[in-house]
């Protein structure tokens, strides 16, 4: 009897772990549309391999959540990392604007069209271009002040992490 305790006390503290582990993640699936898609025929010097691809739009997607995440809960906890270098400080400043204001912004239906356009020899940087378009509304506390649906490109540099790929720049650019 008290084997069969045990067991019901670890699987309970095993569930409890998980859920406990999976608020302190960014949720992918609390936007229910996040689509990342990579075309990566034209990068040079070199190709990117098929695993490099998959762990590239895989981290790109929860760079993404955890960055709309951050905005709409005006706190940089939830970049744990994704976001490096000047990429990193430009979300930093963007989330301490929204603090100051009391403003916070909410993204959704998030769809990005990545192009890797270079891939070094080394494989130590890739530069990818993203056609994004998202819903972004702005909050002052509950309320709706602003939406809007944006098509915006960025050019993007990651480079492989100890785990993941982690993104050091995110520029806004016109054209590509």
């Amino acid at each position: 009897m008290k084997a069969i305790a045990k067991l019901h006390f670890v699987l309970l503290s095993t569930i409890t772990l998980s859920f406990f582990l999976a608020g302190a993640m960014p949720s992918i699936a609390a936007d229910s549309r996040l689509d990342v898609s990579l075309d990566s025929t034209k990068s040079a010097p070199r190709q990117v391999e098929s695993l490099t691809q998959k762990s590239i739009v895989r981290d790109y997607k929860l760079a993404w959540a955890s960055l709309a995440q951050a905005l709409e809960s005006n706190s940089p906890a939830p970049l744990n990392g994704l976001f490096e270098g000047s990429a990193s400080e430009w979300l930093n400043q963007r989330v301490g604007g929204q603090q100051r204001s009391g403003l916070s912004s909410r993204y959704s239906n998030q769809n990005h069209k990545l192009q890797a356009v270079f891939y070094a020899q080394e494989g130590d940087v890739i530069e990818l271009h993203d056609t994004a378009e998202y819903d972004i509304e702005i909050l002052d506390g509950r309320n709706t002040i602003h939406t809007e649906h944006v098509l915006e490109r960025y050019v993007v540099l990651m480079t492989p992490g100890v785990d993941r790929w982690v993104i050091r720049q995110l520029q806004s650019v016109p054209q590509f």
